[in-house]
């Protein structure tokens, strides 16, 4: 496996994330406050098609590292709940390295 398949899902996982807790100041704002409805509407939109990108880099990681189902479904999941990225993020990441490690190894002997 390719380092940028790793790379492209952790900068995809911070993107979304970020999105994710802006969506969710600017829904406070929309529906404590009764401002901000453009705004809303704008950063919304942006984190669909960003999180819709996310997907698929999650899953082409997912069936790269042959994750089970199970575990490749939380990965997904976890861009829809504020902060939960950021977590599963470094776990993922702490767990794909190795991989990505051992294949260069192999590669170079």
């Amino acid at each position: 496996m390719k380092r940028s398949v790793l790379t492209r899902y952790r900068v995809m996982a911070y993107v979304t994330a970020v999105m994710l807790l802006i969506l969710c100041a600017c829904m406070v704002a929309k529906y404590g406050f009764d401002t901000g409805a453009g705004l809303t509407l704008a950063v919304s939109q942006v984190h669909g098609v960003l999180f819709m990108i996310y997907l698929v880099f999650a899953f082409d990681l997912g069936s790269k590292a042959r994750w089970p189902f199970g575990k490749l479904l939380w990965v997904l999941v976890s861009g829809t709940i504020p902060l939960a990225a950021f977590f599963v993020e470094s776990k993922v990441r702490a767990e794909v390295e190795p991989l990505i490690d051992d294949a260069l190894a192999t590669a170079k002997a």
